[in-house]
Order: structure tokens, then sequence, then C-alpha cells
């Protein structure tokens, strides 16, 4: 029987090791599949999230051989055959233990987007490509690996002035559905942080639902804050009669 040879990353924030263990491949095996072959046969104490293994809870996020994925969606059929795997915690969130990373950040995040306002009396019949538009965003199941591989997030850590691709998504989601009120350019220029995106695309390439996020939700809240706040039309309006 092949066998995987698996470098894990073990340990807590403060004291992290790589620990290497052989894993008896069988067909269909993913790298969640070998996790656990190791938790049950070498380190019962072997700390991973995971709740759905078919790619739709977002709880397993890891960076497989330095990438961030799923993995649940890493096949270990894909690697070369005696090549090593390293599996390690996604590093834009501290560490709580092996691959256990503390993400609460993000929930608390959440909640400072301004939330939904639909128009008063409202028919709530509209077009299908309205609908389509923003359905995509609702994909989105947080795993965070957008927010991963953020350089923002994860090589300045930003964290106090940028919400990360998911929540521009999430942000996109509202401002583009045909029967919010809402105006957030203020948002997320301002708080969102939606300037220190660069339009790197990394976000989008590492997206297990294939969410087109740069060109999708980034792209289409930047132009409608540089038409709020840059246009010079515009400025010159507001130097004359104010904000409003």
């Amino acid at each position: 029987m092949r066998e995987a040879t698996l470098k894990v990353s073990c340990g807590d924030k403060d004291n992290a090791e790589f620990k290497t263990y052989k894993v008896p491949i069988e067909e269909g095996m993913v790298v969640l599949d070998a996790i656990h072959y190791i938790q049950a046969h070498m380190e019962p104490e072997l700390a991973v999230r995971w709740n759905c293994k078919a790619a739709k809870c977002g709880s397993c996020s890891a960076e497989v051989n330095g990438h961030p994925s799923l993995m649940c969606k890493s096949r270990l059929d894909h690697f070369a055959e005696g090549e090593e795997i390293t599996v390690e915690p996604i590093k834009a969130f501290p560490r709580i233990k092996d691959l256990v990373t503390d993400v609460s950040w993000n929930y608390e995040t959440n909640k400072k987007i301004p939330p939904f306002k639909p128009k008063k009396d409202a028919d709530w019949t509209f077009y299908q490509e309205d609908i389509e538009r923003v359905q995509e965003f609702r994909k989105c199941i947080e795993c965070f690996l957008c927010q991963d591989v953020c350089h923002v997030l994860r090589d300045h850590d930003r964290k106090d002035a940028f919400v990360g691709p998911r929540f521009l998504v999430r942000t996109a989601g509202l401002e583009m559905h045909p029967l919010d009120t809402d105006n957030r350019a203020e948002f997320l220029k301002d708080h969102a942080g939606i300037g220190f995106c660069n339009i790197t695309k990394c976000c989008t390439e590492v997206c297990p639902e294939s969410i087109h996020i740069t060109d999708n939700a980034i792209i289409p809240l930047k132009e409608r804050v540089v038409d709020q706040f840059y246009d010079p039309v515009l400025w010159f309006f507001r130097k004359l009669f104010g904000k409003a």
C-alpha cells in the first residue's frame, strides 16, 4: 500500500514545530482523511476544525504545501508519489492549537456592515439578472481562505483598517440588491478600507466556491467609491452645496 508523508505543524502560537507522519493511502482519500488517520492512530490530541467534509461548511481551512485550501478538497492523489505534504494553519489569524485558528475577528467585523434597507412598500418582484447578480455572493461558505491569502491582512496585519475580501463580498451583495436603498460608499472608504485592495485577484484564485471576488464585487464597489468621492464634477458640487 502506498504511503503519504505528511508534515503537520503542531503546537500553539508561542511554540510550534513540524511533525512527520506516514499515512497509508486509500483510493479517494483527501488531506482531511489523512489528518483523521493521524488522530486515530498516532496523535489523538492533534487539534483540527472540521464539520461536513463536503466543502460546504468552510471549517477545515488550512495551508497545504503553502497554498490556502480546504483539506477536504485536497486529494492525496493530486500530489506526486513520494512528495511531502505540509499542513499548516491559515496564517492571517492567531493559532489556538495545531491546525485550529481564532477567526473571531471576522464575526465582529461582520457586525459593522450597514444592514439591508429595503424600499418602503417595495414590490418584491424583480428581474432574474438582478437575482443572479447578487446570488453569486451568497455562495460564500466563510472558509476565510480569501482573508488568509489577502496581503493586507496576512502580511501587514491591517485588521484595524481593512475588512478583507469576504466582507467586501457581503457588502457587494447588499449594495447590488435591487431593493436596497442604503449608500455604503462612506463605509467602504472610511471603515472597510477598500482603498487598501490593489486588485491582485489572489482571493479569487483560492475561493472554493469560485466566486469572482475581484471582478464582480471589489471592482464595482471601488467604482462606486470613486464616483462618489473623487469624481471632479461631484467634488465641485460638494464644495458649492456641502456634503449633502
